[in-house]
This record gives C-alpha cells, structure tokens and sequence, in this order.
C-alpha cells in the first residue's frame, strides 16, 4: 500500500531543491556576503569602532617604516638639484676670479695706459701748434741700422702713408726722420744718433746752428750746437727749436722744441761757440710717436690727427 507521502513524491511534490547552475554562486554565500558587508558599514560608521582600532594598529606599525623610507629616499631625489647648485656656484666663482683678475690687470696697467693717453693727447697738441698732420704709431724696436747705431723701428709704413724723410716727433718735442720704410713698419734715426745733423734756431735770439748728437741714449744723451755765427754766444736755458726745410716738409718741419741750452763752450783757437743741449725727449722711454705727414694723406686704416687736433 503506497501511503500519502509516497504518493506526493511520486506527483512531484516535496522533491529537495536542485543544483545550483554553473556559474552562479551559491546563493547563500551571496546571503553571507551581503550580511558582511552590512555588518561592515555599521561598525565604520561608527567613531570609536573596531575600525579605528585596527587602523590605528597598522598606522602605528607602518609609519616608523615609511619614516626611515623617505629619510633614505630624500637625499636621492635631491641629489640632481644639489649637483646644479653646485655647479651654479662653480659658475658663479668662476666669473668673480675672472673679473677679479681683470680688475687687477687694470690696476697693473693703469699708470701705463695714464701716460699714453698723455702722449696722445700731446700728439694732438702738438698737431695744432705745427698746423701739420701727424700718423701716430707705436715704438716696437730698439737698435741699429744698416750704418746707423741709434734708430727705432715703429708699426706704421707705406701702408699708412710713411714714406722716407718725413719729421717724426712726440709729446716732448723732436724725435728724429724716417730712414727707410717697408708695408707696415719704419726706421727711425734719432737726432742723437752721430750720424744725425739737424737745422736748430735759438728761441731767444733765432739764431741758426747745426745740432749733432753723441750717440748716446738715456738721461746722458746730450746735442752739441754751433751756430752759424760764432760770434754769438748762447745763453743757459734758451730753448732750440728746429728751423725748418726748403720744402717745409722734410726731413724736418719747422718750430719742433729739441731741448734746451745747459752749458757753452768757446774755442779761442777757432772763436768759436759750442752750446750743450739737453734734449726734451728721453729716448731710453720712447713709445707713441707721431710722423708728421702732408695733409690729406691717406693712412689705410690708421687715424691721423689732422691740424686741427680732429681725428679722421
């Protein structure tokens, strides 16, 4: 005999459920985790909640760790920016011993460059009291030639409008003529030179003579004058000047001072007058001088000072 219970299991009714499908999960463990989640929310929601408390506890074990990481991480990431400021500082160190030593250049050299700006600016006067034109150019050597055994060599030559006989001078007065010239340089003999023999005037008395040197240089170089009138006798400190060419011109223009008169010598046997002249220009010093050129002269790209003390 099949009882009720049978008969309801054999129609279906109370059959246990069936297998979850594959794929899905169960559905209480969607249940659980549901229930988790809520049970989450309420503790967070909570200030002084079991949360808290185990934030807390990782904080305090995590933050002494992540403390000694930055300390050792620091200095790395700054390293570049240290090495720039250093090498700004180099830079900047650089730049003051540079100035620094340009500085002390000028200091060294100011007393020279002091007196050469008063050469040139002698140039210019003298310029304006001859009237005359002068090519400025630079004593670059010491010593004879050819026959000579007192000449200079300076940095200005055919180039610059240089030609042979031509008056060279300085802020001082008279230095001596151009021997000879090349593209770029000349030789100058100076009136010390033995060899030399220049037209001088007696300011005072315009009294002409002849002026030969001895050939020495320096503080001793000294002129011998005889006038052509040896009658006349020349006076302590009269002050010689050069008296000129036939052209005006060359080899030497006139009215350049040469020196002065220190002593006079009379020559019984010959009634003569020796007159010694200490000459203005230390020729033992010489550095910018000046050739006195015609007007108009072209000097390629070195300035002349023209007669009026203009540069062109």
């Amino acid at each position: 005999m099949i009882g009720p219970l049978q008969r309801l299991g054999q129609r279906g009714y109370g059959r246990a459920p069936r297998e979850s499908e594959p794929g899905r999960p169960p559905r209480a463990l969607v249940v659980a985790l549901l229930l988790a989640c809520a049970s989450l929310m309420a503790l967070d929601s909570n200030e002084d909640g079991a949360l808290d408390h185990a934030r807390r506890a990782v904080g305090e074990a995590i933050g002494p760790a992540q403390a000694v990481a930055d300390s050792a991480v620091r200095p790395v990431v700054g390293l570049s920016d240290r090495f720039e400021t250093q090498d700004d500082l180099r830079g900047q160190l650089a730049a003051l011993e540079a100035e620094n030593a340009d500085l002390l250049a000028q200091v060294r050299t100011a007393p020279y460059d002091a007196a050469r700006l008063a050469e040139i600016e002698g140039l210019i006067t003298a310029a304006t009291d001859l009237g005359k034109a002068l090519v400025p150019a630079r004593v670059i050597g010491v010593g004879p030639s050819q026959s000579f055994s007192s000449t200079v060599t300076i940095d200005a030559g055919s180039e610059s409008g240089i030609t042979p006989d031509l008056t060279v001078l300085n802020n001082d007065g008279l230095v001596g003529r151009v021997l000879r010239v090349t593209a770029t340089t000349a030789t100058v003999l100076l009136i010390v030179d033995p060899d030399s023999t220049v037209g001088g005037r007696l300011a005072g008395s315009l009294e002409l003579g002849f002026l030969r040197g001895r050939g020495v240089l320096g503080q001793a170089g000294r002129l011998d004058l005889e006038l052509v009138d040896e009658t006349v006798v020349p006076r302590k400190d009269d002050t010689v000047v050069t008296w000129g060419s036939r052209d005006g011109e060359s080899p030497y223009v006139a009215g350049v001072p040469v020196g002065r008169v220190v002593s006079v010598y009379s020559s019984l046997r010959e009634t003569s007058q020796r007159a010694v002249i200490d000459p203005y220009v230390d020729f033992a010093a010489l550095d910018v001088v000046g050739v006195v050129v015609p007007s108009g002269t072209r000097s390629g790209d070195r300035s002349v000072v023209e007669a009026d003390g203009s540069l062109r």
